[in-house]
């Protein structure tokens, strides 16, 4: 047998998650039957509150988003079967990144098929050359780690601030020449529920003439006014470069963006890789986006609501004892500690009866070594019928695990 096989036999045979399924804590892979709304059913037809979702604004079962993903199938079919270079730009593409560039407050923007390909294209396109620099969070997402990976500038030119640290930011950018670096952080940090200095960041970033990248796929929908994200809720729309986004968590399907000026656009739809070599996105997903746009660039109920949400579980959870971390948005971490703690605990909510919980069960490197969490994430359609018994079951659970 090969040895890249063998590698595989032995993981199958005596990896974590053997061991875990071994013990009773594997966390992966629950289906879910039917919608991801607030309580769904889930492994063995058990009724299940969801606060492990990024249907941050309940919108994968608006009536209004499924009829217009419904009548995109019937005008335009159900794929593009080619990239937008080719074959694959239909109408519809170019509407939905009009409609994005409108609504987040740039000249332009990129559509992608994912998230993940969105970061690993426009990073990796826009360190194409070995002098250039960049300065990273060092919680920043994983498809940010792999787009810098992917770049081409010289791998000492790099650098890794502490986790929202300005201070150490400040150190990092100040080693960097001067107009050579791109400074790239998640917006809203996407396991912990932070918000990134995006105000400190940007004054620095101009006195070093810096380019600024900022990732909002957990920002787009939860902060700023109108969902509008990490520059908008610092009033920094004109002081931003480039803002990603994708379509998995506010927008409810699958898919991401770039906005930006008309240069940086035409740079990525000519050389990012990750745009040029994939099928363009679905127009039913096309429509799913443009629809939730109708649907809350001129109404911040869906907003107020997931930020009241939020704030009653934060609250809520701390009262009761549980550590929720640096969380300003419906991200909630309860930070515990120790992976079998941690596993632990997470089986313990989803066991619970006649109801459990499902959360996300976050590990290094994820997170810090020793700060294992469990991730809570709530949905602007949540009741506080259905939030209050939650917060009892965490009581409940807590108090019995000794974690609170």
């Amino acid at each position: 047998m090969s040895k890249f096989f063998k590698k595989c036999n032995r993981y199958y045979r005596f990896g974590e998650p053997t061991i875990a399924k071994a013990q009773g804590y594997y966390p992966y892979f629950h289906p879910i039957s039917g919608e991801q709304n607030p309580v769904v059913i889930m492994d063995e037809k058990k009724e299940t509150i969801m606060c492990g979702s990024n249907n941050y604004l309940g919108m994968t079962s608006h009536p209004k988003v499924k009829k217009a993903a419904k009548e995109a199938i019937d005008e335009y079919g159900v794929g593009s079967t080619g990239s937008r270079l080719l074959n694959g730009t239909m109408e519809i593409h170019i509407e939905l990144e009009e409609r994005l560039a409108k609504f987040v407050g740039t000249e332009d923007c990129v559509v992608y098929s994912t998230g993940m390909q969105a970061n690993l294209g426009t990073l990796s396109a826009l360190l194409s050359e070995k002098d250039e620099w960049v300065v990273s969070d060092q919680c920043n997402h994983a498809s940010i780690i792999d787009g810098i990976r992917l770049g081409k500038n010289d791998s000492e030119n790099k650098k890794i601030y502490k986790h929202n640290d300005m201070e150490d930011f400040e150190k990092c950018i100040k080693e960097v020449p001067k107009g050579k670096a791109l400074i790239v952080s998640d917006g809203v940090f996407s396991m912990e529920g932070a918000i990134a200095k995006l105000d400190t960041i940007v004054d620095l970033a101009e006195e070093r003439e810096a380019g600024v990248y900022v990732d909002d796929a957990h920002a787009v929908g939860v902060i700023g006014p109108y969902g509008k994200g990490t520059a908008a809720h610092f009033d920094l729309l004109d002081r931003v470069d480039v803002t990603m986004g994708t379509f998995s968590k506010t927008f409810a399907t699958v898919g991401g963006y770039i906005a930006a000026n008309k240069k940086i656009c035409n740079w990525l739809r000519h050389k990012a890789r990750s745009f040029i070599f994939s099928a363009s996105p679905p127009p039913a997903t096309c429509a799913t986006v443009i629809a939730i746009l109708d649907l809350i660039e001129n109404d911040e109920s869906y907003k107020n609501r997931l930020t009241e949400i939020g704030d009653k579980m934060r609250n809520g959870l701390s009262d009761m004892g549980y550590d929720t971390g640096p969380s300003e948005t419906p991200i909630v971490p309860l930070i515990i500690g120790g992976v079998k703690k941690t596993l632990s605990f997470f089986m313990d909510l989803y066991k619970h009866k006649p109801v459990g919980i499902f959360t996300n069960p976050v590990m290094a490197p994820a997170t810090q070594e020793g700060r294992e969490l469990v991730r809570t994430s709530y949905m602007a359609t949540m009741t506080d019928d259905v939030l209050d018994q939650a917060l009892e079951i965490f009581e409940k659970v807590g108090r019995k695990t000794k974690i609170i």
